[in-house]
C-alpha cells in the first residue's frame, strides 16, 4: 500500500509512496507521534534530481529490514528541498556545523521539538569508504536517545543555537575597496586555463560570473570579462553542455567540464541562457548568442508547460542508468551520423573505448579549424556536417526513455526563466521569446496565488498549496520588473510593484528580510535566505527588486530597505564572497551608478531598442507609448513629448536634457 507521501504534490516524495517506510510528510502530524511516542524524528531531505538521494532511496528505503528499523525507532519525516528551502536551509546548517560539510541526501535527527542533535548525509548500507552503515547509525541514535537524554538534549540545544545565530549589520554598505578585495578573493580561486573556480567538482556559480560580467572594465576587476569569458568558452566547449539538445547539467564531476552529473536543473540552464547572451554583447563573440539561444530552445522543448510554467528538472538517470539517454556508442553514432560520420566523431571525440563507461558523451574535442584540416575539407563543409549529426542524434534520442522528469513548477525558478525570456525578447528582437515570457507571467500569477493574492511556492499535479518564500517573492517581482522594461506594457510593472510591497510587509522584521513570511508556520529559528545557493540569494533578489522601484517611484524608504538588505550581508562579502555573487553584482550596479530612462511617445521602438543594445545591469527603463502610464509609473510622470517621443536619462535625481534620436540617447548612456 503506498504510504501518506502519495498524495503529496512533489514529484520527489511521490517517488518514495511505495517504500516500506512509514513515511510522513513534514507537518503537525508527524511531529503530534513523535511528542506522544516519545521518539525521535528521522528527518531524510533531498530532491529528484539528486543522484545520490535515489542510491540511498534504493540501498535502504526500500529495503524492508532497514525500513523496519526506521519504523520502529523512528518517526520518519521525508521533506522536498527545493519546496521547503526553509526546513531545508535550518537543517543543513546544522548538518554543516557538525560535519563540516552538507549535501543531499541530508539525514537528521530531530528531537519532537524540532531541535537537531545529530546530522549527516548519504549513510552506506553497509560499513565502508570510513562511512558506517545506516542501521548502525541508527542503532546508536536510538540507543543515545534512550539512555542519554541528557546529553542528547544539551546538543540540541548548541545546535539550535548554532543555527539561529546570526551575522552583525554593517554600518554600511561595501565601497569599492570592498568590492575590489572580493574580487580579488574570487580571483584567487579561479582556474585560468579551464575556467571556473577550484579544481572537481566544478559547478558554472552562475551568480559570481554575473558579479564579473557586471564589473568586467572596472579599473578595480582588471581580469573579470577575461574569467568570464575562459569559463563560458570552456563550459560550451565541455561535455557539461549538452551538444545535441541544448541546455547544460548542473555540474561536472571532473576539473575540465568534461563529465557531468548529468541532471539538468531550470534554474541553472535560465541563469546561463541570461549569462552567455550577455556575455555576448560584452565580447561579440557570436557563439555565445548562439549558446544563450540554443539553451532557451531547450526550455522551451523539454522543460516546457503546455500553459505556460517551467518544469524543474531533468534527472540524471533513465531506465536506472546515469547518464544513459546522453551516451553514444562508436558505431551507434557512425549508423546514426551516416556521411561525416568520421569528422563529427574526430570533433565530438568519439573513440572505441568512450569516455564514460566504455560509451561517449559528446564534447568538442577539436575545433573546426582542426578538423577542416584534418579532412581536407572547407569549415563551411565541417559545420554542415554537425548540424545533420546533430540532428540525426536527437530525433533517434527522442525515442529513447528519457530520464525522470521533476514537473512542479517553482515560482522562483519561474523568475529566473521569466528574466531571461523577457531579456532575450528585447535583445535579440525576438517577439516568440517575449510571448513565451508572457505565457510564464499569466500561468504564474494564475496558478500560484490564493484568492486574496498571496504568492505560492510550487505547483504540481494542478495543486498549489505552500506558501511562497522572499526568494519566491523577489525573484518574480525582478522577472515581471524585466518583462515591464521588455514590452513597455505596464500591468506588468503593476504586478511587479504589488509583489515588492507585499514582499517588504510580509517578510521584513525590524529592517531584516527574512526567508518566510509572517504568516508562515513557526520552525526552530525564522531563516535568513542570503548565501547563493546555487541560485541566486533570496536576500540579493528582494534588495535588486526594491532598487528597481525606489528608482521607478522616488520611494527613499524603498531605497532604504533596499540597501539594510545588503548591509544585512555585508559581512560575507569580506568572508566568502563567492557564496554572494548576486548580491556583489547588485553592489557593482549600486557602484557604477544607477540610472533611468523614460521613454515617452508613440514611436519608442528605436529608442527603447537602444537600451538593449549593450549590458548596462545599472540601469532601468519605463516605456509609455500611450502617454498615460504616468499615472501608474511615477518615473513617467510630467514628461512632455510634443506629439514625438523623445527620452530623459536621469541619474541621482536629476535628469539629461530629452532627446529624440538614437544616435543622441547611445551617447547619453556611453
Amino acid at each position: 500500500m503506498p504510504n501518506r507521501l502519495a498524495d503529496e504534490t512533489s514529484p520527489y516524495l511521490r517517488q518514495h509512496q511505495d517504500n516500506p517506510v512509514d513515511w510522513y510528510p513534514w507537518g503537525n502530524e508527524a511531529f503530534e507521534r513523535a511528542r506522544t511516542e516519545d521518539k525521535p524524528i528521522l528527518l531524510s531531505v533531498g530532491y529528484s534530481a539528486c543522484h545520490w538521494c535515489h542510491v540511498m532511496a534504493h540501498e535502504s528505503f526500500e529495503d524492508p529490514e532497514t525500513a523496519a528499523v526506521m519504523n520502529e525507532l523512528f518517526v520518519n519525516v521525508k521533506v522536498d528541498r527545493e519546496e521547503r528551502p526553509d526546513v531545508d536551509g535550518i537543517y543543513m546548517s546544522a548538518v554543516q556545523a557538525t560535519t563540516g560539510r552538507g549535501g543531499w541526501p541530508m539525514t537528521v535527527w530531530l528531537t519532537p521539538e524540532g531541535k537537531p542533535f545529530f546530522a549527516g548525509t548519504y549513510f552506506p548500507p553497509d560499513d565502508r569508504h570510513g562511512l558506517p552503515s545506516f542501521r548502525r547509525v541508527m542503532t546508536s541514535v536510538a540507543e543515545a536517545w534512550s539512555e542519554r537524554r541528557d546529553g542528547i538534549e544539551d546538543q540540541a540545544d548548541h545546535l539550535t543555537s548554532a543555527v539561529a545565530r546570526r551575522l552583525p549589520v554593517a554600518d554600511s554598505l561595501p565601497d569599492q575597496d570592498g568590492l575590489a578585495a572580493a574580487y580579488l578573493q574570487i580571483e584567487a580561486s579561479s582556474d585560468h586555463r579551464r575556467g571556473g573556480f577550484g579544481g572537481a567538482p566544478k559547478f558554472p556559480q552562475q551568480p559570481v560570473l554575473e558579479f564579473l560580467l557586471r564589473a568586467a572594465g572596472q579599473p578595480w576587476a582588471p581580469g573579470a570579462q577575461e574569467m568570464v569569458e575562459t569559463t563560458l568558452v570552456r563550459m560550451a566547449a565541455g561535455g557539461i553542455r549538452d551538444h545535441v539538445g541544448g541546455g547544460f547539467a548542473r555540474y561536472s564531476v571532473d576539473a575540465d567540464w568534461l563529465i557531468p552529473h548529468f541532471e539538468k536543473m531550470l534554474y541553472d540552464n535560465a541563469q546561463l541562457a541570461r549569462l552567455y547572451l550577455r556575455a555576448w554583447q560584452v565580447t561579440s563573440r557570436a557563439g555565445f548568442r548562439d549558446i544563450a539561444v540554443e539553451t532557451l530552445e531547450y526550455l522551451l522543448r523539454d522543460l516546457s508547460h503546455p500553459d505556460g510554467g517551467f518544469f524543474s528538472a531533468e534527472d540524471a538517470d533513465s531506465e536506472g542508468v546515469e547518464g544513459k539517454f546522453y551516451t553514444w556508442t562508436k558505431d551507434e553514432f557512425r549508423l546514426l551520423v551516416g556521411t561525416g560520420a568520421d569528422a563529427a566523431g574526430a570533433y565530438f571525440g568519439v573513440t572505441e573505448s568512450g569516455n564514460f563507461e566504455g560509451a561517449n558523451h559528446l564534447h568538442e574535442a577539436i575545433s573546426l579549424d582542426e578538423v577542416a584540416d584534418q579532412f581536407g575539407m572547407s569549415v563551411e563543409a565541417v559545420t554542415d556536417i554537425l548540424a545533420r549529426a546533430k540532428e540525426a542524434l536527437l530525433h533517434h534520442r527522442s525515442n529513447r526513455v528519457r530520464p525522470g522528469l521533476d514537473d512542479k513548477i517553482i515560482t522562483a525558478w519561474n523568475g529566473l526563466a521569466l528574466r531571461a525570456l523577457a531579456e532575450a525578447g528585447a535583445i535579440l528582437g525576438d517577439e516568440r521569446f517575449l510571448e513565451r515570457a508572457r505565457r510564464n507571467a499569466r500561468f504564474v500569477l494564475d496558478n500560484l496565488r490564493t484568492d486574496d493574492g498571496r504568492l505560492l511556492r510550487s505547483w504540481g499535479q494542478g495543486t498549489a498549496k505552500i506558501l511562497g518564500f522572499l526568494d519566491d517573492y523577489a525573484g518574480y517581482a525582478v522577472g515581471l520588473f524585466t518583462l515591464y522594461q521588455a514590452t513597455g506594457e505596464v500591468k506588468w510593472y503593476t504586478e511587479a510593484e504589488q509583489l515588492t510591497r507585499t514582499m517588504l510587509e510580509l517578510f521584513s522584521h525590524e529592517g531584516r528580510l527574512y526567508s518566510t513570511g509572517a504568516d508562515a508556520e513557526e520552525l526552530i529559528t525564522r531563516p535568513l535566505d542570503q548565501m547563493d545557493n546555487p541560485l541566486p540569494s533570496g536576500t540579493s533578489l528582494a534588495a535588486e527588486a526594491l532598487l528597481w522601484l525606489s528608482l521607478y517611484t522616488g520611494d527613499s524608504d524603498l531605497r532604504l530597505a533596499a540597501e539594510r538588505a545588503l548591509r544585512d550581508s555585508a559581512a560575507l562579502v569580506e568572508r566568502y564572497p563567492s557564496a554572494v555573487g548576486h548580491l556583489l553584482s547588485v553592489l557593482t550596479s549600486i557602484e557604477i551608478g544607477l540610472r533611468e530612462v523614460a521613454i515617452v511617445g508613440p514611436d519608442a521602438g528605436a529608442l527603447h531598442q537602444v537600451i538593449w543594445e549593450a549590458f548596462r545591469p545599472e540601469l532601468v527603463v519605463a516605456v509609455d507609448r500611450a502617454v498615460a502610464d504616468g499615472k501608474i509609473v511615477p518615473l513617467l510622470a510630467n514628461r512632455t513629448q510634443n506629439g514625438g517621443t523623445l527620452a530623459y536619462v536621469c541619474e541621482g535625481f536629476a535628469c539629461k536634457l530629452p532627446v529624440s534620436d538614437p544616435t543622441a540617447l547611445r551617447a547619453q548612456l556611453r
